[in-house]
């Protein structure tokens, strides 16, 4: 989906507003003229531009009374006539973005107004790639290896990278289900633009739909400002729904609209804003299967299966085992000291483990085998921990204290607990529990497990 960017032109003058539209409908904006403030308050009630020039006196008016309305929908370029340089400089402290002298030139229009919509979406992108700097300071790329398995993904990435289609990554928790959407964004198009993730696990319904679409002032109680959501955040770039599964009905609606009609309003809104993002979603659950029984909608389930990737389990490529072992060793600050090693043993047992953690309950288990053999250099079998699912069953759970334990101490601790167990496959815990992944999702981050 794609979209060119909105111009609202507020000129009194009806031969320069339209060769202004003209001129800029040419350069392929989508613009709009109108030559009153009330005119340009009626509009602005229905629409919200990128963009809009604006002259500084109009017939019902002055324009500069239009500023501070603006200021948080959208840059203003103002015209001004010549020898009103303290105009514009008020102006610019009022907000506006830049201004232009009449009689205007045509060439420095398109330069300044071409200039002032980049600006404005480098401050938008601002916040988004920050938090995308820490983001990948603390991620590790989990995509190592050459298996079959593997190689398929990248086949299929490799397919659909370049087209705007959205995607369905599909496979159980821990499979690096992000690191295929993240591949499928640096491949496309949209690569020098936002990748923005929101797990759908995290937040509660309300809120979800403020993180998603945004809100405006007064939608709700705390809501004193307006803000923008994460699919404007991610405008030009990829919009990445983790664990899609997990949202409520009135949500799945919404979304569906997104997909559909390249539309969305934010929470309280009034007004349609379109949407030029790429949408790619990730579950571990069966959306087919919960389509059929009517907790996921059919029809955005077709929507979002148009292509699907299966995140393949760690035991069906076994065989990159050891290469995401090196990967996690060089990596840890502990290790690289002293250049630290596996046994044949010891990987022989990780390369006959089922891995229900898959990846990162390998990463877990090497970083605490790290820990566990200290300053030797080699990491042995002994120094590895998977739980009790070696073969060995036991029967009931112990919990021992010292002391008499709160609910709270035997909740974290009975938590902490499967997480080692099932090296932290949040799906089986969840099964365990008898509660949902969203619930246990919010135990974990809790007890910081």
């Amino acid at each position: 989906m794609t979209t060119t960017h909105s111009i609202l032109i507020i000129e009194d003058d009806a031969l320069l507003n339209r060769m202004l539209v003209d001129n800029l409908n040419k350069l392929g904006y989508h613009t709009q003229g109108v030559t009153t403030l009330a005119q340009a308050r009626e509009y602005l009630s229905k629409h919200e531009p990128a963009l809009v020039i604006l002259d500084g006196r109009l017939p019902d008016g002055d324009g500069m009374e239009l500023l501070p309305e603006l200021k948080d929908i959208c840059p203003t370029i103002l015209l001004t006539a010549y020898g009103s340089v303290k105009q514009a400089v008020e102006a610019m402290k009022a907000g506006a973005a830049e201004y232009l002298v009449k009689p205007l030139d045509l060439d420095e229009l398109e330069m300044v107004v071409k200039r002032t919509l980049e600006n404005a979406i480098l401050r938008q992108d601002y916040n988004f790639y920050k938090n995308e700097v820490n983001r990948s300071h603390q991620r590790q790329k989990l995509m190592i290896g050459h298996s079959p398995a593997l190689q398929k993904v990248h086949e299929l990435i490799e397919a659909v990278a370049p087209t705007d289609m959205s995607v369905l990554i599909q496979g159980e928790s821990g499979t690096g289900k992000e690191l295929i959407a993240n591949e499928l964004h640096q491949r496309s198009q949209r690569h020098n633009r936002n990748f923005v993730t929101l797990d759908c696990c995290t937040l509660q319904e309300k809120l979800f739909e403020s993180e998603l679409f945004g809100h405006e002032r007064g939608a709700f109680t705390g809501a004193d400002r307006q803000k923008k959501g994460l699919i404007e955040g991610a405008e030009g770039g990829t919009l990445f729904l983790d664990e899609i599964g997990e949202i409520e009905a009135p949500i799945q609606a919404k979304l569906l609209r997104v997909l559909e009609t390249g539309q969305f309003r934010r929470l309280g809104g009034t007004k349609d804003l379109m949407a030029d993002v790429r949408i790619i979603a990730a579950t571990n659950r069966d959306l087919e299967m919960m389509s059929e029984t009517g907790s996921f909608r059919l029809d955005l389930y077709y929507r979002l299966s148009a292509f699907v990737i299966d995140s393949p389990p760690l035991r069906s490529r076994r065989e990159d085992i050891p290469h995401l072992v090196e990967h996690f060793i060089k990596n840890h600050t502990f290790s690289r000291r002293i250049n630290k090693t596996v046994t044949p043993t010891a990987m022989k047992a990780l390369m006959a483990y089922d891995w229900p953690g898959n990846i990162r309950g390998l990463k877990n288990i090497i970083e605490r085998a790290i820990i566990l053999s200290a300053r030797r250099k080699a990491i042995r079998p002994d120094d590895l921990s998977f739980g009790n699912q070696s073969g060995k069953s036991q029967k009931g759970v112990q919990l021992n204290y010292e002391h008499e334990p709160t609910l709270e101490d035997i909740e974290k601790d009975y938590m902490r607990m499967l997480v080692e167990k099932y090296s932290g496959h949040r799906a089986k815990i969840a099964s365990i529990l008898g509660i949902s992944e969203r619930n246990t999702y919010r135990l974990l981050k809790k007890y910081s497990l």
